[in-house]
Order: structure tokens, then sequence, then C-alpha cells
């Protein structure tokens, strides 16, 4: 049967190896925002850590390296300016295989591309479901409808009082959970290294010896064998904050971001200049073990702690020392997940993109953040730097190649990797019009991902809400007051060319790929004036890309949907045309996209006054996941036919 589509110099790098105006289609700039940022590695710790301090003292200001950011660890709660603002890493069609020929057909994580699964809050292989929800990790027997094992993921984590954020992939009887910590967790274990600690940049390089009186502070991961009663056989934690995961086969890899353990005290009787001269001392004092992050992990009786090394750290040519990345590779078919193999960029991002054979990390680059209107900005043109590794193979990823683009992103869905040419949908401020967006080609030349071709000039004074890539074909959406849904031919990576618009009111901030040359819009209705109506789904018609055109759309007023930011929320079977999309009211709504156009089928209630976040299909049932339980609809007439209590 078949799965439901839901839809260093030296060894760093071995180890790494108003719309109205016309958009129009541009050769590559011969003059680039910015050097491509390629990735050398350092010859000694000594020298990361000179690199460091002086990369790190170029970028703090009088608050920090960020807004609000005066001491202690800034983990998951401290970002850049704008990142949480944009809707996390959104995740779209991709269908999974069964765990074996006699599980009953089942869909899968709408992940962004097939072969690259996305972490969630549940996961089926057919037979069973996994769920996490309010810190407890929960198996249902598909059949039966019976919960048959519980795990609580707070088990060790004291002071709680909120529900720590996770999520899980699934490989056979092994889950990964990846658990963030809880708000308050995170407070009370914020304890900055003490900036007099004298520097020793040659003590770090053992990965046996832990560094300083405290352990990791950052997200959990947890190996679950679900073979009998859930049970924790390995576990991992690291400093930082989770950025994302993906997953091919049975390897996961994880990407943690993290900042210096610093301490920056403040004095407000002293000027911003004097502050800023204080905060650089206090990074001139800091040794690498205020950088380089630490991590434990466990194997039944087994203890292990470390840190990673500085041969393990490679850095772009110009870097603002204020974040790092780690790519952690985890073999989920073994009973352990060791060290994590892990590989670590003195760089930032805020965006994952991952196909079966390629892991893709971007983020505005530039260095540091400075304080300006509306919050901390960063000096100099808008821009995205991009790293490539290399996943074809298991275990640690080799780092492939870096490239640039103007312009900042919205999500993963604004990557696309076609053959051997990476597509990326950004906006960018500071022209006449304000705004304007573009998409631009790049392909990898030696270590650099270098521009082949571009479109510019989509949606002047508008920002972008949605993309989505469909083989050699890229849609657009740009909103202000009005949609305008821009198709492009991207079949020529040297001539890139726009080739129909549509325009609707309000905007479309997921699109999905439906059978017939059509895609599916969920979004927002709204007014002439831009204001938002309530919750629109739109059919279009995109057979015809000079003229891409509506042919239904489903309208709940002043309803939304978790789908329009978060896709693994959408649930699309196109064997029936049925789509499910949580509703902020609670409900889930069920629709039919036929070949006419879009069906009611209605709305489930869950009981308990249960608010769904997910819904799966299993053997031709629906399943509604909420935080107070499980109920199993006919998604042919929304009629509940089982509820399964959380207790």
């Amino acid at each position: 049967m078949t799965a439901y589509a839901t839809t260093g110099t030296l060894l760093a790098l071995s180890l790494l190896a108003g719309s109205a105006v016309a958009p129009r289609a541009a050769t590559p700039d011969p003059t680039p925002p910015a050097a491509a940022p390629r990735l050398v590695g350092y010859d000694s710790c000594a020298e990361a850590l000179a690199g460091l301090r002086a990369a790190a003292g170029a970028a703090v200001g009088p608050w920090g390296f960020g807004a609000g950011w005066r001491t202690g660890v800034a983990d998951d709660v401290a970002m850049p300016a704008g990142a949480a603002a944009r809707p996390q890493s959104a995740l779209p069609p991709g269908a999974g295989a069964k765990a074996g020929s006699a599980a009953p057909e089942h869909s899968t994580t709408n992940s962004h591309e097939p072969g690259a699964d996305e972490p969630d809050l549940v996961k089926t292989d057919g037979r069973r479901i996994v769920v996490v929800s309010q810190g407890m990790l929960r198996v249902v027997d598909a059949a039966s409808r019976v919960v048959t094992g519980r795990l609580d993921l707070s088990a060790g984590e004291s002071g709680r009082r909120w529900w720590p954020e996770s999520s899980l992939l699934l490989h056979g009887d092994r889950a990964l959970v990846l658990v963030r910590p809880a708000p308050e967790v995170v407070a009370a274990t914020d304890r900055p290294l003490d900036p007099d600690r004298p520097a020793d940049p040659d003590r770090p390089t053992s990965p046996d010896r832990p560094e300083g009186p405290e352990g990791p502070e950052g997200p959990r991961l947890l190996l679950v064998d679900l073979a009998g009663r859930p049970t924790v056989v390995g576990t991992y934690r690291i400093d930082g904050s989770l950025l994302d995961a993906r997953q091919t086969g049975a390897t996961a890899r994880v990407v943690v971001r993290s900042q210096p353990r610093l301490s920056f005290p403040y004095d407000e009787r002293r000027s911003d200049a004097e502050r800023t001269t204080v905060n650089r001392a206090v990074i001139a004092r800091a040794g690498l073990d205020a950088w380089l992050p630490r991590y434990e992990w466990t194997a039944g009786g087994e203890r292990h702690s470390g840190r990673v090394g500085c041969d393990r750290l490679s850095r772009p040519a110009t870097t603002s020392g204020t974040a790092l990345l780690t790519v952690l590779s985890f073999d989920l078919a073994t009973g352990r997940l060791g060290d994590g193999d892990p590989v670590t960029v003195a760089s930032d991002a805020d965006t994952v993109y991952g196909t079966a054979d390629s892991l893709y990390l971007a983020g505005a680059g530039g260095a540091g953040w400075r304080p300006g209107w509306g919050g901390m900005r960063r000096p100099g043109p808008e821009r995205t730097d991009i790293y490539r590794f290399d996943t074809a193979d298991p275990g640690r990823p080799r780092y492939a190649a870096a490239g640039s683009v103007p312009g900042t992103l919205l999500n993963q869905y604004a990557l696309s990797e076609w053959q051997g040419h990476l597509r990326v949908a950004t906006t960018r401020a500071g022209s006449a019009a304000g705004t304007e967006s573009a998409v631009h080609v790049l392909a990898r030349r030696g270590d650099r991902l270098t521009e082949t071709g571009r479109v510019d000039g989509l949606g002047r004074g508008e920002r972008i809400y949605s993309v989505r890539f469909l083989g050699g074909t890229g849609y657009v959406v740009t909103f202000r007051q009005t949609d305008p849904l821009y198709a492009l031919d991207l079949t020529d990576p040297a001539a890139p060319r726009l080739t129909g618009e549509l325009k609707i009111n309000g905007w479309s901030a997921y699109l999905h790929p439906v059978p017939g040359d059509r895609l599916l819009g969920v979004g927002q209705e709204a007014d002439d004036r831009g204001r938002a109506q309530g919750l629109q789904v739109s059919l279009f018609d995109v057979h015809d890309p000079a003229r891409p055109a509506r042919l239904a759309r489903h309208h709940v007023p002043g309803g939304g949907s978790v789908a329009e930011f978060d896709p693994h929320a959408f649930l699309f079977d196109p064997t029936t045309g049925l789509v499910a999309l949580p509703l902020n009211t609670g409900g889930v709504r069920l629709l039919t996209v036929t070949d006419t156009g879009i069906a009611d089928v209605g709305t489930v209630t869950l009981p308990q006054g249960g608010a769904a976040s997910r819904s799966l299909l299993i053997d031709g049932r629906l399943w509604a996941v909420s935080d107070t339980g499980l109920a199993v609809v006919d998604p042919a007439t929304a009629r509940g036919l089982a509820w399964l209590p959380w207790t």
C-alpha cells in the first residue's frame, strides 16, 4: 500500500569538507552586496579565541549583542530582532514511508521536501500514534484505539510551572524527542561564566573534560525505545537553543544556535560609550569556554561530558562572534546518541532547509546588531548568508559551499534546491518603492554559491507572505492591500522570468500543490484596505503560467488556522481531495477539493473543550490531535466515532 502524501584552514574544513509595476528579469549583479561567506578554519585554539574576541568586541554595544540582552545566556528567548516575528520554518508535503508492508495506509508529516522528514508534535507509522503534549509522550495503538504507554518528558527538571515545548522524529521502534527548556528552567539555570576567570585557550581542546562547574544549559534530546513500555535509552544536552532538525533514513541532524555565555554589567550612570567599553573589556577577558558549546550524553548507566573542540569550529571570512551554529548527527537505529559528532560554524542563522542530500543554514548577514528606530538593526544592506552541507552519506555532514543574496527570507519555503541549483526568494528594503522582492537562482561553483540569474521587482511596496517552488516553476505571494500571486518560469537558471500575475484581496500564507495543475492557498481574506476578514482557502488554476486564476474559495469570517503559520498543521489527501485545517476556535474544518471547486464537509468539535493542533489519516479514518485527547472521525461526514481522553 502507499502512504498518503501530505504532500579550518586545516581539520575543520575537512570535517565540514505597489505591485502595478511589472517585475523584471535581471542578469547577475557584477557587484554583489557582500563577499560570499565561504568558511575557513582556525590553525589553533589561540587563533580561534583571538578571532572570536575581536569579532564580538566589534559587534557589542552598550546593551550587549542584541535588544534587551544585557546579562546572561541568550537562550531560546533571545533571538535577533524580527526573527521571532516571522513564522518559524514552514513545513509541507513530504510522503513518509510506512514502517512495514503490512502497516495500514497513513498520512505523514507535512514536510517541505521528500526524504527530509521534519520534527512535529505527532508521528505515526500506521500502527501506532506517538504524541508529545503537555510534557508527556503518549503512544496509542491505532487498531484498538487504546493508549498503550506514557512517558513524562519533564522528569529531572525542577521548579517548572510550564510544560516544555517538545517535538519528535520517528524511526522504527525509536523516537527522538526534542525538548526545549521551559521558560522558568532557563531563568533558573542562567548562570553566566565569570568574566574574570583566566583565559586558557588550550584547555578547551579535550573533549573528555567538562568545562565549568555547571553542565550545559539548553535543549534536551531523548532517545526513546517504543518496543514495549516507552523507555528512555539515551539522552543528550547541549548549550544553546534548538533551531530545527531533519531526518533522512535513520540519520537525524539537529541544528543548535548558541551565543557566548558572558555577563555584561549595567550601570545607568555610565554613558553608552562607557558601557560599550566595559562590555568590550568583558569580552577581552573571556576564554573559549564562553563560546564553544558544552554537551552531556548518557546511555544506560554511562554518562559522558565534553565540549565542542576548536578543531570542529569554522568561520566565514567575516563574523560577528555573537552566535555559533552547531550541527549534530545521530543514528536512530542504534541504542545510544553518543556525542553527536558536532560541526560548528561561527555564524548565525534562523532558517533550516533540508533535502534528502543537502542541509542549508540561512540567516541575516552583517557584522552585529546596532540600536535604531524600531529596535536593533544591522548596519549596511540587508542580506542573507547561506551555508550548504552535503548530507548524502550518514554521519557528520560535509561543508560544501556558501553564498549570499540581498534581502531577507520569510521561512524555509523561500529556499528550494532543484537540478543542482538553489532558488531563493527574498524581500529587501531601501528601494524608492520602500520594499520589493526577488527570486535568485544560485549554482555551486567550487565552494561558492554563485548567482546565475534572478527575477526582481516583485511586489513593490509589499513583502512576501508565502512561496512555493514546484519543479521548474515558482509561486510568490506578496501583500500590502491586495494579494498578487506571481508565477515564475525557473527552468533556465540563467534566464528566470515572470510569466503571470493574479491580484485578489487578502493573502495566502501557505501554498500547497493539488493534482491537476492547481494550487491551494491558506491565508486570510481582506477588505479593500488590507484588513483581515477571516480564514480564506483559495483554489488556483495554474495550468497556464501566463494566466493564473482562482477557481474557488472558502471563507470562515473572523476565523484563522495555525496552518497559516505552521504547515505541519495542514493535511491534504490527494486520493480523496480531503483538506483538514485546525481552527483557532478549537475545531477542525474539513473540506474537499473537487474538480470544480471546494466543498465544505463540516467542522469537527472536540469534547472537553479541546483545541485541535494536528490531524492525520490512518486506514481511512481521521484522527484529530489536541492537548486533551484524540478524536477519531469519519472524514466523509465529520461525524465523531471515538474519543480517547488523555489521563
